[in-house]
């Protein structure tokens, strides 16, 4: 039966460039956000490792796994003992030359569920993704799950509406984003507010048009592993209701466990009283499918 009310945690965590320790950290925050009656915990994007993507380095392919592999079996086990569901973002190695950006969601008695493929990779100064990453091929899922049905999509995927309506419309009630983003140090005085701003009111815009949950879980610190300026990660993960009120919101530079009870009666609550899914024009909506419209 399906619960009323689940806690769900994210873990805005410090990245070091030690994958073992990176892991080990995050499973001690994981049992940590347990014991405060967590019952869903969502990592932050590739938590493994710093991020690596701020240079096109062949070296760095020797962080990827197979998905499912060693880190969800160990991650199975534990959320088994825990009876909780864990979503983990994780580099995925498919085959030689074809590696993806992938979610794995581990269901409370330490199922692998699925994993979700990133399907929109950025190419921007200091996030060369493209290098590293093919565009997920799984489309947009949703998975049942011991404690409420859940969607996930990751980081960039987090810009776009399509993204958010699909896996809502596969009747996800709360969508997980594990996220790396932060401020360019040489931009942060002139952009600071306005691009996390925009990152954030982008994603409680989905939740209030899907009428359900959002949760972003971000990283925190400096890292700078190619040298340089590097990045510097504006944590601040967050969840918001269905009407996109912000509910709990982590620190710009702290490491915690940003935690939040979700009340799934929510979510029809607010679907029947907003009913942007019903009053869908999707005999009007030809087109989307086309890059532009001449």
């Amino acid at each position: 039966m399906k619960p009323s009310k689940t806690r769900v945690a994210l873990i805005q965590m410090k990245c070091s460039a030690e994958p073992e320790k990176n892991f080990a950290r995050a499973i001690d925050f994981i049992r940590d956000a347990t014991k405060q009656g967590t019952q869903v915990v969502c990592l932050p994007e590739l938590f493994q490792s710093q991020y690596f993507c701020q240079s096109e380095d062949h070296g760095n392919f020797k962080l990827a796994e197979e998905v499912p592999g060693g880190s969800t079996i160990a991650l199975g086990e534990l959320a088994r003992e825990l009876g909780i569901v864990i979503i983990a973002s994780l580099f995925e190695r498919r085959r030689a030359g074809v590696y993806h950006n992938t979610a794995a969601i581990i269901d409370a008695d330490g199922k692998f569920l699925g994993k979700y493929r990133k399907m929109h990779i950025p190419d921007d100064p200091l996030y060369h993704e493209k290098f590293y990453f093919t565009p997920g091929d799984l489309g947009f899922q949703a998975w049942e799950t011991a404690h409420g049905k859940i969607g996930v999509c990751v980081c960039w995927d987090q810009w776009y509406p399509e993204a958010a309506r699909l896996t809502a419309l596969r009747g996800a009630e709360i969508i997980f984003y594990p996220t790396a983003i932060g401020w360019h140090p040489s931009e942060k005085k002139k952009f600071e507010k306005a691009q996390h701003s925009a990152w954030e009111t982008i994603q409680r815009s989905h939740a209030i048009a899907n009428g359900c949950y959002v949760a972003a879980a971000n990283r925190v610190g400096h890292e700078a592993p190619a040298g340089g300026a590097g990045i510097e990660f504006w944590g601040q993960s967050f969840i918001c209701g269905p009407d996109g009120e912000i509910i709990a919101k982590g620190s710009v530079d702290r490491e915690e466990i940003v935690s939040a009870e979700i009340e799934w009666a929510r979510v029809n609550e607010h679907r029947t009283h907003w009913p942007f899914l019903r009053d869908r024009r999707i005999d009007a909506y030809a087109g989307l499918e086309k890059r532009v419209l001449d």
